[in-house]
């Protein structure tokens, strides 16, 4: 079936009329296709920039779990999820018709005993650029590493990798056409994160002004998390054993909004992901717009965080002629008030009405 859409396309802020034809966007007026839309803001497919399909609060969650995690974010308008590593094989979704599009960063890879436990491939250092291009293999180009975690023998966040390890195995998964995302919490990683050249750090909060300037120039992404960064104070009330780690995550949330605001104001280029699969439930792409908006991002630039700036940086399109028709649309202009975003009027995924 054939669609016809009429509304003010966003970002630009026309009002146009889009026809959808083979699950295809066209300007070419379609004759015979259903007026689905005649007034609204049309705006490109949400992104959760990062998300955990396959995880839960339980564990590893089933089909049935997985496909209603697709839904939930599918539902919040997020048509487009870069799975940022996941031990769940949840490749049979892309056959499902009404369920998003995923994008995978393969497994989690960590430093032996230094992450949640049955999460990541555990790894020693010189093992760490033979599994890295093992990933860049099964992955959609993308591949994740844990950058630091809690090291209990200090009791506190460290760095997971040497310098060197982490510089080779940026190394090898560019080679092997991917790009690296990289969690980390404190300071101590970035640098050497950073120097190796990894695409984009996951969190962040532990930036300071000459790492953001160092990612500016580099055009190094940051995908900052914000709704689950509001979940350190409970992290740290439940490490009361390691009052020095305790002291840190409360610091780190502390800051977590002036660092952002320093690294928007600084140009690193900031995309939408709210870390759901565990802590976090799915849905939720529009609680971390907000969050962004609040922390000192433009409107235009928090929601594009989470629509065409995000597509474009993962290589999808936005609304143009032959893109994927995966579009939201609005009763009101989510530009003037954030709060339009949450009850889309249509979704229309992979050219099918699905909501």
């Amino acid at each position: 079936m054939s669609l016809h859409l009429a509304g003010v396309v966003l970002p630009e802020g026309e009002q146009r009329d889009l026809w959808v034809r083979d699950g295809r966007i066209t300007f070419e007026p379609v004759p015979g296709a259903e007026t689905v839309v005649r007034s609204g803001w049309i705006v490109p497919g949400l992104v959760d920039a990062h998300c955990h399909i396959g995880l839960s609060p339980a564990g590893h969650a089933d089909r049935a779990g997985q496909r209603a995690q697709g839904y939930a974010d599918r539902d919040a308008g997020a048509l487009l999820v870069r799975d940022a590593g996941s031990p769940v094989d949840t490749r049979w979704l892309d056959d499902v018709d009404d369920a998003p599009r995923i994008l995978r960063a393969g497994r989690h890879l960590a430093r032996t005993k230094r992450y949640i436990r049955d999460l990541a491939i555990e790894l020693e250092p010189e093992e760490l650029a033979d599994e890295i291009a093992k990933q860049a293999a099964v992955g959609d180009g993308w591949v994740k590493i844990v950058g630091d975690w809690i090291d209990r023998s200090v009791g506190d966040l460290a760095p997971e990798w040497p310098r060197e390890t982490v510089i080779e195995a940026v190394r090898r998964a560019h080679a092997a056409g991917a790009k690296v995302a990289v969690h980390t919490f404190g300071e101590e990683a970035l640098p050497d994160l950073l120097a190796a050249g990894v695409d984009s750090i996951e969190h962040g909060t532990g930036l300071t002004e000459d790492l953001i300037a160092l990612m500016a120039a580099h055009g190094t992404a940051l995908v900052p998390t914000l709704i689950n960064i509001d979940h350190f104070p409970e992290i740290a009330d439940s490490a009361a054993r390691f009052p020095v780690y305790a002291a840190r995550m409360r610091r780190l949330h502390e800051s977590s909004r002036p660092r952002l605001r320093a690294a928007y104001e600084a140009g690193v280029p900031i995309y939408a992901g709210t870390d759901a699969g565990s802590m976090i439930e799915h849905g939720r792409i529009v609680d971390e717009v907000r969050e962004l908006a609040l922390a000192g991002m433009a409107t235009v630039d928090a929601l594009g965080a989470a629509s065409w700036r995000a597509r474009e940086w993962l290589g999808l399109p936005g609304i143009e002629e032959g893109a994927p028709a995966d579009l939201v649309v609005y009763d009101a202009d989510p530009l003037a008030d954030l709060a339009a975003l949450v009850e889309p009027g249509r979704i229309v995924l992979k050219g099918t009405i699905v909501r």
